[in-house]
């Protein structure tokens, strides 16, 4: 009983969603879960741009781009009206 192309939950790898060469944008991306998430998903080959409240002086973009790929942070309230289309 294989999942999606045959596999199971035990053959998982970060390769399997296929994140290599992509953006991900992760808010909240250098606290926390949201830290956790962009380094995994950097780990995986995905460029990470972050937006946040919090600037956290540089210490997660050196996490991620010692994965071999991009960061870039803005400072940003997604919650606030029209943030997101600036």
């Amino acid at each position: 009983m294989g999942g999606k192309r045959g596999r199971t939950i035990g053959d998982f790898d970060r390769d399997y969603y296929g994140v290599g060469g992509k953006t991900a944008v992760a808010t909240g991306g250098n606290t926390g879960l949201g830290q956790a998430c962009a380094l995994a998903l950097a780990t995986g080959g995905a460029n990470i741009f972050v937006a946040s409240l919090v600037d956290d002086e540089g210490s997660t973009k050196e996490m991620i781009e010692a994965e071999g790929v991009r960061y870039e942070f803005v400072d940003a309230d997604i919650t606030a009206a029209g943030t997101c289309k600036r």
